[in-house]
């Protein structure tokens, strides 16, 4: 499941980047923030995954050591 997440994490990225690159063409500083913005939560989102993914790799540790 977290390979969708992933997926949908760096595809969140990609658009604020292209946001904020056509915020620079345009010279429109609002877009420009809205896409930084838009990077800023999908490396939040991106962290957040990979915190969960590690904390099941330690669960999934522990299951196999008790047994």
């Amino acid at each position: 499941m977290a390979g969708i997440e992933d997926v949908k994490n760096a595809a969140a990225k990609a658009a604020g980047k292209a946001k904020e690159a056509v915020g620079n063409v345009t010279d429109n500083d609002h877009l420009k923030a809205e896409g930084k913005t838009d990077q800023v939560k999908a490396d939040t989102k991106q962290a957040g995954t990979n915190v969960k993914d590690a904390a099941s790799g330690v669960a999934d540790s522990l299951k196999n050591e008790n047994k």
